[in-house]
């Protein structure tokens, strides 16, 4: 049925040859327009160069796609999260401000996820890409403005970190009434700047993936989509080695007169350099996507080939007959056919449980490391970034290609799934075998040789040296017992030796445990926490290794089922529905769900110069491993079951895919 008119497949008689095989117009096709006259050279307007039509294809378009989601997860999930400690140092915000600046991108996203998704089904994706381009590049350079309007940074005096005799003067830190900075004003400068990467970062999930489906065969869909999603995963290992690197340069580039290192508590980074860069990087993005046509050279003999997959609940006859989604009072009954379809709405879930597992350990997977292994932080973030973006990508491309390649239906798609999230279950068993006790500390988990209290970090030996309770500085002594500082380990002088500090004259530590040890006699504590006694570190990150390349494997063919299982003209809808779900049952509570979590393990608090309760210092390894295998394991068992009950509610479309126009008023008015 060709010509001016809109293409009605429930009017078409079934091809004897294709079975299920429909012809529809691709989604978003204008009325009155054919399809084919949407398809166009890359180009602006008349300027269509042909060295450009070498682009002009899905593998063109995925490149720059690829380019705009790795540019999105650097500046997102890669310098925002490094950056957001010295943030909150340099404009004096509170950890829970902070947090709010990092919920400010998902807010945005929620809000304009639905209404982007709606109205660019229809619309031009490749130009709400360049605009989502735009938007990104201006997010990164709002960021970065309170740098260069808040002045130089003033680090002031450094603490003593040894035990004082009394009646000496030294520098100490009281609770006093300072005047009110106007710094934590910078506040609302950086949220606007996540509202911005908000609204940038909403087409390119929702119309972007869409334009990638509908560009490409059927059975060429998942491989596209598996290597677009792999690469958005490149972003964020990047924006954490290249803003790792940044905060080795100092906040203000020129280092003050009063020499200042790294292991300075004042020091601060230059976060803001990255920023300035991505702005840049990003607005060149727009050029690509500004040249892409509305529809890429074959779009619309590809749309006609594919076998409509629609979960068969009569919604895909009400959005062909009402033409539902060509104006704003459209919007609540395209709504409702979505939320009504039980297949949609249990992939929905099922894909936000595992969103709440992943952002989790995305989060706290390094603090994890960090304490249960005893390693530094800076190589417990590395460690982390290792293990997580590998196996992201790795688990997206493998399920990618297998769908591919075995070319399955919405239904095998939805089974392989199960499968996958089964066995990422079974290997988040690994926190209950590879777990690691807790360290001796002096103070907390042990007395100081004897004297003093548990959890009470004064004892006999340091009562007299005025320590300060805010200042953590950890130092290992001989006796390979952990102390909250020089100070409280009664340590009242210090050397450098051979670059390396070491502490003398402790009066709280007691004699070396290994007899034969020599290297004690020169020192009796050095900084950092002391060596671990744990071994099962390489177990632990070959076992979670697999567990997040199998909970990723079911990522792509998410996407895949979400698109095939709704109408057509749907589908950026349907992502921007999922989109909205995920963040407000998936990654907005999930850094929540085990930040609470692992603060209920919580054995030593970061106490203030007024007694007030910032960060966890110690933590119970055992305890903290038992409550996030509790979490994991929870949110895998609700997946399971809800992808299993969507392959039981799934329903085929008929053999013959067009109905008579007395089922198409039925379902009409059952829907209205």
């Amino acid at each position: 049925m060709k010509g001016g008119g809109i293409e009605n497949p429930v009017f078409e008689p079934p091809s004897p040859d294709l079975g299920r095989q429909r012809q529809v117009s691709p989604a978003g096709a204008g009325a009155g327009v054919p399809a084919e006259a949407e398809e166009g050279p890359c180009g602006w307007g008349r300027c269509t160069p042909k060295a450009l039509q070498l682009c002009n294809n899905p593998e063109g378009y995925l490149a720059a796609y690829s380019l705009l989601a790795i540019f999105q997860g650097i500046v997102v999930n890669g310098l925002i999260n490094i950056s957001i400690s010295t943030i909150e140092k340099r404009y004096e915000l509170s950890s829970s401000l902070a947090g709010v600046i990092s919920a400010s991108y998902d807010i945005a996203f929620c809000i304009l996820s639905l209404f982007v998704s709606f109205f660019g089904e229809r619309g031009h994706k490749p130009r709400y890409l360049a605009f989502s381009a735009f938007m990104l590049g201006l997010g990164s350079l709002i960021f970065s403005l309170p740098h260069f309007s808040s002045g130089k940074y003033h680090y002031g005096a450094k603490l003593e970190d040894t035990c004082q005799i009394p009646g000496t003067r030294s520098a100490n830190s009281t609770c006093s009434a300072t005047s009110k900075s106007s710094l934590p004003n910078y506040l609302y400068v950086f949220i606007l700047g996540q509202l911005l990467l908000g609204v940038g970062g909403t087409p390119l999930y929702t119309l972007g993936t869409a334009f990638i489906d509908d560009s490409v065969p059927k059975h060429k869909s998942s491989i596209y989509i598996g290597i677009g999603y792999a690469m958005s995963l490149l972003g964020p290992a990047i924006g954490y080695v290249l803003g790792g690197q940044l905060l080795n340069i100092y906040i203000d580039i020129e280092i003050p007169e009063r020499q200042m290192d790294q292991d300075d508590p004042r020091w601060l980074g230059a976060w803001w350099i990255a920023f300035l860069a991505c702005f840049f990087s990003i607005w060149l993005l727009i050029i690509p996507f500004s040249c892409f046509p509305k529809r890429l050279p074959g779009t619309a003999k590809i749309q006609a080939e594919k076998i409509s997959e629609t979960h068969n609940d009569g919604s895909e006859v009400l959005v062909e007959t009402k033409n539902v989604g060509k104006s704003f009072k459209d919007f609540p009954m395209a709504l409702l056919i979505l939320l009504k379809n039980p297949v949609l709405m249990s992939l929905i879930i099922a894909s936000s449980s595992e969103a709440l597992v992943a952002t989790g350990f995305a989060t706290f997977l390094p603090k994890f490391i960090e304490n249960q292994f005893g390693k530094t932080s800076s190589f417990s973030a590395t460690l982390g970034g290792l293990v997580l973006i590998p196996a992201a990508a790795l688990g997206q491309i493998i399920s990618g290609i297998l769908v591919s390649n075995c070319k399955m239906d919405c239904r095998s798609i939805i089974k392989f799934m199960i499968g996958t999230c089964s066995v990422a279950l079974l290997l988040h068993t690994v926190f209950l075998f590879a777990k690691c006790g807790n360290e001796p500390f002096a103070g907390v988990s042990e007395t100081y040789n004897g004297t003093g209290m548990f959890y009470n970090l004064t004892a006999p030996c340091n009562a007299n040296c005025r320590c300060l309770r805010s200042m953590y500085y950890p130092v290992c002594g001989r006796d390979e017992v952990q102390y909250f500082s020089p100070c409280f380990a009664g340590c009242s002088s210090h050397h450098f030796n051979n670059v390396k500090k070491t502490y003398h004259n402790c009066s709280c530590i007691g004699k070396p445990k290994r007899e034969n040890d020599s290297e004690g006699l020169f020192y009796e504590a050095v900084p950092g926490k002391c060596p671990t006694r744990c071994t099962f570190l390489p177990l632990f990150l070959t076992f979670f290794f697999f567990a997040i390349v199998f909970t990723f494997m079911a990522v792509t063919p998410t996407t895949v089922a979400i698109l095939r299982c709704v109408p057509a003209k749907q589908r950026s809808f349907a992502l921007g529905v999922q989109s909205v779900f995920l963040r407000l049952l998936g990654t907005i509570p999930g850094p929540i769900l085990f930040g609470v979590a692992i603060d209920n393990s919580c054995t030593l608090w970061d106490i203030n110069e007024c007694k007030t309760k910032r960060a966890c210092l110690v933590y119970d390894n055992e305890r903290m491993a038992y409550l996030l295998m509790g979490i994991s394991a929870a949110c895998k068992i609700i997946t399971i079951i809800f992808v299993v009950m969507a392959v039981c509610l799934y329903k085929p479309p008929p053999a013959s895919a067009a109905l008579s126009q007395k089922d198409s008023e039925m379902v009409s008015a059952i829907y209205t």
